[in-house]
C-alpha cells in the first residue's frame, strides 16, 4: 500500500494543507494588525 505513488501523492497534500493554513494565518494577522490601529481602548 506505501508505494512511492502513494506517499508523493500524501506529501503534496500536506504541503497544501500546510500552504493553505499559512495563508489563512498570515490574512488573519495582517487583518488583526491592520484593526488594531483604529480601536480605541
Amino acid at each position: 500500500m506505501l508505494d512511492a505513488a502513494f506517499i508523493s501523492h500524501a506529501i503534496l497534500w500536506l504541503i497544501g494543507a500546510m500552504t493553505l493554513g499559512a495563508i489563512v494565518t498570515t490574512a488573519g494577522a495582517l487583518f488583526a494588525m491592520g484593526r488594531s490601529g483604529y480601536r480605541k481602548d
